[in-house]
């Protein structure tokens, strides 16, 4: 198939070509879908098969960089950009199939934060299908507060290690709002926060100089991170939280953490898993 080399959107015009070569009722799903509807993606492997769904009487599509899943019922699709895609609840039923707990997270928390219900999300759960008990898990964990994939992760190292937080806390004094923090450790005056590359803009990092100013003024502590703290320095995370809360600190809480964060994309033995999987014995074929 061709496509013009000067398309607005090379992402796009690639699917609309791939979709020409795909039965009449297939659709995109599962990542593919999900980058689509404009859903936060995990950290995924520099290759990324395009996920397509056909239903049980479809004819077989074998091409490389293409996974095929065959349903036991047409796949139920909306058109987004002339594409079929297929609608959020199997969309979040296909990514599970391969994504691990963290990363079902994100893409949930991307899914509420794009408007989708969470009465319809939780619908995707009431299936039996390979990689649904982790989706499951995932639905139970998320937050519709979170406003950013990098949040979503701060929230969940928390939460693993016993930490009681609330997203989007409004911190008011004297009737007035002062600020409000990513994530409010519960029960203290302490807010956790991440710091995305656009806080190291010079007029971004005034105002979060001042906000922060204002915050220490009526008695509360605001902690920054960055993506290298989530990753690599999350006993530091947790020494504050642990701080904050007045408990011993300890860093076998982090193990949980650790254990989310090796099958999901944002390891590197995660993405090289995912590698695996997508490249194995029936890639590019279509698989039940």
């Amino acid at each position: 198939m061709h496509r013009p080399a000067d398309a607005a959107d090379p992402f796009v015009a690639d699917l609309v070509a791939w979709q020409q070569v795909l039965p009449r009722r297939a659709c995109f799903t599962g990542l593919t879908a999900a980058r689509l509807r404009g859903w936060w993606l995990p950290e995924l492997p520099p290759v990324v098969p395009v996920f397509a769904a056909v239903g049980p009487r479809d004819g077989t599509v074998e091409r490389r960089g293409l996974v095929v899943q065959r349903l036991t019922a047409p796949p139920p699709y909306e058109l987004v950009d002339d594409l079929r895609v297929a609608c959020p609840v199997e969309t979040l039923r296909s990514a599970a199939r391969w994504l691990g707990v963290l990363d079902l997270v994100v893409l949930v928390d991307g899914a509420l934060a794009a408007g989708v219900p969470r009465e319809v999300l939780d619908g995707a759960g009431e299936c039996r299908r390979r990689g649904v008990g982790r989706l499951r898990t995932a639905l139970a964990l998320a937050d519709a507060g979170a406003e950013s994939p990098w949040e979503t992760l701060l929230r969940m190292l928390h939460v693993v290690c016993e930490v009681p937080v609330r997203t989007q806390h409004r911190v008011v004094h004297d009737e007035v709002q002062v600020a409000r923090g990513d994530l409010w450790i519960e029960g203290t005056r302490t807010l956790q926060e991440y710091d995305g590359a656009h806080h190291r803009e010079p007029r971004q990092l005034a105002d979060d100089l001042a906000r922060q100013r204002r915050l220490g003024q009526v008695g509360w502590t605001r902690n920054g991170y960055v993506r290298n703290d989530v990753l690599r320095h999350a006993h530091q995370v947790l020494r504050d939280a642990d701080r904050a809360l007045g408990r011993p600190h300890d860093p076998d809480r982090l193990r949980a953490w650790f254990d989310l964060l090796r099958t999901s994309g944002f390891s590197a033995a995660g993405r090289a898993d995912l590698t695996r999987a997508w490249a194995g014995p029936s890639g590019g074929r279509t698989r039940r």
